[in-house]
């Protein structure tokens, strides 16, 4: 029980803790903590402007994908494709949003969840997919437009591929152990 309750402590506390272990060295070091994270303070801010915009227009971008109805276009368009790989038409809004927006994705998500359940077949594919793609395009515009990276070579055709591979891999994970 004592165990249990240190445990417990240390792990709600692990943030201060590790806080205080990087003053403390800093302070052993002798160097100025407070000045090095003004500056980090003031790095972020910068950083957080640089970004804003390509995260504006990639918000914009998925909403106006979205407003429009090409979402529900393309949906009826890729059906006979993902019928034949096994994927459940339920799941196209969140495999098409997923690389757009994280927000979006999490909320077609959530809206599958309430409708089909966790424990169906619809549900599972859609959990293994949320917690295995990534946000590509997201990911590309914020930090590659951070960093001023005009040129991304393979990166885009990569990411894809991998997200391919983890659709593909969700439908036959989702039978396999389902």
């Amino acid at each position: 029980m004592i165990l249990g309750n240190l445990v417990s402590y240390t792990l709600k506390g692990i943030i201060p803790i590790i806080i205080a272990l990087v003053v403390t060295y800093g302070v052993v070091k002798k160097v100025k903590v407070y000045e090095c994270f003004v500056e980090g303070a003031k790095d972020g801010i910068t950083i957080c402007l640089k970004i804003f915009p390509y995260l504006l227009a990639m918000i914009l971008a998925v909403n106006v994908f979205r407003a429009s109805g090409a979402l529900d276009f393309f949906i009826y368009l890729v059906t006979p494709v993902v019928k034949f790989i096994g994927l459940p038409p339920e799941v196209v809004p969140l495999v098409l949003i997923k690389p757009l927006s994280g927000s979006g994705a999490l909320g077609v998500f959530t809206d599958i969840i309430k409708q089909y359940g966790p424990d169906s077949y619809i549900g599972r594919v859609a959990s293994i997919i949320m917690g295995s793609t990534e946000t590509i395009f997201y990911t590309l515009t914020v930090y590659f437009g951070a960093v001023g990276i005009k040129n991304i070579r393979h990166t885009l055709a990569a990411a894809i591929l991998a997200d391919i591979t983890a659709v593909i891999m969700a439908v036959n994970l989702a039978k396999f152990f389902f």
